[in-house]
């Protein structure tokens, strides 16, 4: 008898595993980049709501939201998609735009989801080296072939933290062929300060081929409730509507966000926040003679030289209650990501690693 046979590419995806926590008695859940000051007041009171009327159908185009997110970032609302959860548009632009045959690009440590994204769809995942923990645009535009469908670039980077300048965008679009999606993947760029950065609302505004997207789940606070939105060119806009689910993101989500974006003040407390506590983290590993990759994110990706060992201070961490991400999946199996916490977490973790790092010295100087 024949059986079932999936689609060439799906056996080949290894399922994505999110941050680890065993249970609900840590003390510091530092594994997911989750916001460190919780949620909006204004959304969680907007998502309580919109719980009276949950045997209504939600509104299929997310008209308010999609209003409210064009009149903040100065947009066209038509030109808006919102999603359950950015990672679904990095899905549907394969489904778009790539197949069997078909090649999908992105940089060497780049966001796992986007080689499962690729092989869901048959097309083949390929990789360009990174320099210095960094996307270098030379290395992927000789990645680049006649195959090459997506390219897909995470600005910030994650895991790594670092972030490509405007410059080096502009040169990145400029080198690829017009019928290559270009897609870019800000699910941390609220968190950045930096003068030369560029979440690529630009480009997506300019050019046909981009595709900006965005995420509530990191510095609004809503991981929850998975709520992305992506903006892009008319035409990659139409195509997403016409693959995206006709109720794809929920009412109580769509009024949380919008809740959530119009608190501004919570969103700068939010910001305030990690750039104090991410330059804390990164002093206070750094003395403990770690090396810090230089992050404009909610997190840092820590490496272990001669320090003692990531596996192992990862499981000592983990008896004290602290919960950091392994980078094996990423290339990095010598590094820990280290999410920026509130107060009591970050110091509480930093106690522990350096306890940690204490006692692996006194056992390297035993030796």
């Amino acid at each position: 008898m024949s059986k079932l046979t999936p689609r060439p590419g799906i056996m080949d995806i290894a399922p994505y595993i999110g941050g680890m926590s065993k249970d609900t008695s840590f003390k510091g859940k530092l594994s997911s980049n989750e916001s460190a000051v919780g949620t909006s007041p204004a959304a969680v009171e907007a998502y309580t709501k919109a719980g009276e009327t949950l045997h209504r159908y939600p509104d299929g185009g997310s008209i308010a939201l999609r209003e409210a997110l064009a009149s903040h970032y100065e947009i066209e609302e038509n030109r808006i998609v919102c999603v359950s959860g950015s990672d679904d548009l990095l899905t549907m632009i394969c489904r778009a735009y790539a197949g069997p045959g078909d090649e999908v690009l992105y940089s060497e440590h780049g966001f796992l989801m986007y080689p499962l994204s690729a092989l869901s769809v048959g097309a083949t995942p390929v990789t360009a080296p990174e320099l210095g923990y960094r996307m270098d645009v030379d290395l992927m535009l000789a990645a680049v072939t006649p195959n090459t469908k997506v390219v897909f670039v995470t600005n910030p980077s994650n895991p790594t933290g670092t972030y490509t300048t405007r410059d080096e965008l502009a040169k990145l679009h400029a080198g690829l062929p017009d019928h290559v999606a270009l897609v870019i993947d800000g699910a941390y760029a609220e968190f950045v300060t930096a003068d030369d950065f560029d979440s690529g609302l630009e480009l997506a505004r300019t050019a046909d081929n981009v595709l900006m997207t965005r995420t509530f789940s990191k510095i609004y606070g809503l991981a929850g409730l998975r709520l992305g939105w992506g903006y892009g060119s008319d035409q990659i806009v139409d195509v997403l509507n016409r693959i995206r689910g006709p109720f794809n993101v929920g009412a109580p989500s769509q009024a949380a966000g919008l809740a959530a974006l119009q608190d501004h003040d919570f969103m700068l407390a939010a910001r305030d926040h990690n750039t104090k506590w991410l330059a804390w983290l990164a002093d206070q590993l750094t003395d403990m003679g770690l090396s810090v990759v230089p992050s404009v994110a909610n997190f840092v990706l820590v490496k272990f030289n001669d320090v003692g060992d990531a596996h192992a201070c990862d499981l000592f961490l983990q008896e004290q209650g602290f919960y950091l991400r392994r980078m094996d999946e990423y290339g990095f199996p010598d590094h820990l990501r280290l999410s920026v916490g509130a107060e009591d977490e970050n110091t509480g973790v930093i106690v522990a690693v350096r306890a940690y790092v204490t006692n692996a010295n006194r056992g390297a100087a035993d030796v």
